[in-house]
């Protein structure tokens, strides 16, 4: 069997970069998200990865691969057989055949052979993103192979890196879970969109995922690495409503690395504030002991529906532009004044709402 790449020694990935499926048959799905920004073209490839019930057998069972194209335009491709995904526990790792001439069982391939032998599908893992998916009505494509150079995971830099939902995300109490992988890195390859060949070298790049046996009920992000006179900035924010025990709460943050260090605003070191429009405005402030940021994130753009795995499968129930406007400022607190470290503007930056009741704003209490 051909062994993963790993990161170099002296790395650290994240906890929760493995797959987290214990082979039970409860409820459970994971997912994924890799992006890459190319911001001499202002546009911007976001890919998505999903496995629903991968026991096999149940209403949900199987997978799926979404790409959010240039243009905010979209492609989507189901993987029924679940057989044909594949995971790592112990690191980042993940892939799902689709067509392939291939009988053994599905496995991580060197890029290579994966080109040769899957026709449909798709593999990832922390230094590497590939697939080909096609739309069989449109017949629209896209296929895609870059290397990943990781900049910044969750937490400061050369340090140990953190949960971003706090060492609780190691217990099935709060759901579904949530994991910054990468806030920031550097990706060298190509996409090819319907025949037209982006290629790139060290583009802004991302990832993160969730998991778990619950869905959340109501959400919203902001993602942005790839700002204006401002290479080494990437921020991560978003709010939702997700089950703990028997109740469900409100919870947000804030994350923020620049320059070296990472600035975490969380609910338990941190007061974090939010208005989300149903869509075209979001704002958020938090404060710490030491710090304080405020965000606005706008858009004019209508969107682009994507799906996401709720209780009832895979379904369109969250909007997403990449090419939101974005004003952030940071400010150190002295006493009580409060001193500029920071302010950075973008307008690529990601920004989705998701879940149920858009009908008004969503503020917290």
């Amino acid at each position: 069997m051909l062994t993963i790449p790993v990161l170099p020694l002296g790395s650290n990935q994240t906890p929760h970069s493995g797959y987290h499926w214990d082979g039970s048959s409860r409820r459970f799905f994971e997912g994924w998200y890799y992006r890459v920004t190319l911001p001499d073209i202002r546009q911007t490839f976001a890919f998505m990865y999903s496995i629903e019930d991968p026991i096999g057998d149940k209403p949900y069972s199987g997978g799926a691969a979404q790409v959010l194209g240039p243009n905010d335009e979209y492609l989507c491709r189901t993987f029924p057989d679940v057989k044909k995904f594949w995971g790592t526990q112990d690191v980042l790792g993940l892939g799902h055949w689709g067509q392939t001439n291939l009988n053994s069982q599905a496995l991580y391939l060197l890029p290579p052979e994966f080109e040769r032998h899957i026709q449909e599908g798709y593999q990832a893992t922390a230094t590497l993103n590939q697939g080909i998916i096609c739309d069989r009505a449109t017949n629209n494509y896209c296929r895609w192979l870059y290397e990943i150079q990781p900049v910044y995971f969750w937490g400061d830099q050369n340090n140990i890196q953190q949960s971003t939902a706090g060492w609780l995300s190691f217990l099935q109490i709060f759901e579904p879970g949530w994991q910054i992988l990468m806030a920031h890195g550097l990706a060298t390859g190509w996409i090819d969109w319907n025949g037209k060949i982006y290629e790139f070298i060290n583009a802004p790049a991302y990832s993160e995922k969730n998991w778990g046996g619950a869905f959340p009920q109501k959400w919203f992000w902001l993602n942005c690495n790839s700002f204006d006179s401002e290479p080494d900035l990437a921020l991560t924010a978003g709010g939702g409503r997700r089950g703990v025990l028997w109740w469900m709460e409100s919870v947000a943050m804030i994350g923020l690395h620049y320059q070296g260090k990472f600035y975490e605003f969380v609910p338990w070191n941190s007061t974090v504030k939010w208005n989300i429009q149903p869509w075209g405005r979001w704002q958020m402030q938090a404060r710490s002991l030491e710090y304080e940021i405020e965000l606005t994130g706008t858009t004019h753009l209508p969107g682009t529906p994507l799906r996401a795995p709720t209780a009832n499968g895979l379904l369109f129930c969250c909007r997403d532009t990449m090419q939101g406007q974005l004003d952030l400022e940071l400010r150190k607190i002295s006493g009580k004044k409060s001193q500029t470290i920071l302010k950075a503007q973008s307008s690529l930056c990601g920004l989705e709402i998701g879940g149920d009741s858009w009908d008004d704003s969503w503020q917290s209490n």
